[in-house]
């Protein structure tokens, strides 16, 4: 029994088939097929059920593969310490973010440069990052796939991930300077029940963001109408920007054109938006630092986390 087929079997398993696990590994199909085959020969116990569209394991392979992920994870440790004791930190981190995130300074957060000054220190660490929603990068950090994340906040983090805020921004409606929204606003602001039945555009479920919207108009008795959906608030603003329906974005949020909308005094930006502030109640927008709570498990993931935090302007939270 080798390690490698170890780790191919569990890639199988993970990945649900043989050429996506192939894909992973950067091995051919037939590679890995091979190489789990022996294994079966081997062990004399057939461990995958390759019959559907999606290959899982069997009884057998379900009790393997327990024994399988601590055996590779034994042995990264051991390659971890020896490493540690060199002084050369290496391995890899896998960094969720919201998108936009990697392309924009976040409250004064630069995730570049704080990532850019890391890899100066330790060439060694390979670093992964991905988009994806909160929702799931928040499932993701708590099953081991994802060792940190940037991630937006719809209420209290979930039990078992700490979070260090660093961003805490009202939301606003973006509309154009001619939308009736303008002329019902007092000193720049709007209720939330004035959003009812109005064509919204937001971020897609799943993320902080929409999370707040869709809770606060749940307890307002009405159900938000999202007509159109874009991943980054600046894409939101652009098609609020076509008349196209009302963009819920953070405060501050930049308009395809570079700009800022004026919050809070219902004065149109260069654009022709107003941005006007949702009270009754008052929404926010929250982005945080996530981790598991007891900590990334690799040297690299803990120290990035802890140049993060120190890079983060924020606070803990609740």
């Amino acid at each position: 029994m080798e390690l490698a087929q170890l780790r191919y079997f569990v890639a199988v398993v993970e990945e649900g088939g043989f050429t996506r696990a192939g894909a992973r590994l950067h091995v051919s199909q037939p590679g890995v097929s091979a190489q789990v085959a022996q294994l079966e020969r081997e062990l004399g116990q057939r461990l995958l059920d390759r019959s559907g569209r999606r290959v899982t394991p069997t009884e057998a392979g379900r009790a393997v593969l327990t024994y399988a992920r601590a055996v590779l994870a034994a042995v990264e440790g051991v390659r971890r310490t020896a490493e540690e004791f060199s002084g050369l930190l290496r391995g890899r981190v896998a960094l969720g973010l919201v998108p936009g995130a990697a392309g924009a300074v976040v409250g004064g957060f630069d995730v570049v440069e704080v990532l850019g000054a890391f890899h100066d220190e330790h060439p060694g660490v390979e670093i992964s990052l991905s988009e994806d929603t909160s929702e799931r990068m928040l499932a993701a950090l708590l099953r081991g796939e994802l060792d940190l994340a940037v991630v937006g906040l719809s209420g209290e983090p979930p039990p078992d991930v700490s979070c260090q805020v660093v961003l805490d921004e009202p939301l606003v409606a973006a509309v154009r300077v001619d939308d009736p929204l303008v002329a019902a606003a007092v000193n720049g602001r709007i209720p939330l029940a004035a959003l009812r039945g109005r064509s919204l555009i937001g971020l897609p479920r799943g993320t902080g963001l929409r999370g707040v919207l869709e809770r606060a108009c749940a307890q307002a008795g009405f159900a938000p109408r999202v007509d159109f959906e874009a991943a980054a608030p600046a894409v939101l603003v652009r098609l609020a920007a076509r008349g196209l329906g009302v963009a819920v974005v953070p405060s501050g949020a930049e308009s395809a054109a570079g700009q800022r909308a004026g919050v809070g005094n219902g004065n149109g930006n260069g654009n022709g938006l107003c941005a006007l502030r949702i009270t009754e109640p008052e929404l926010s927008g929250r982005v945080a630092l996530a981790w598991r709570t007891d900590g990334p498990s690799g040297p690299a993931a803990r120290k990035l986390l802890g140049r993060l935090r120190s890079g983060a302007p924020g606070r803990p939270a609740p």
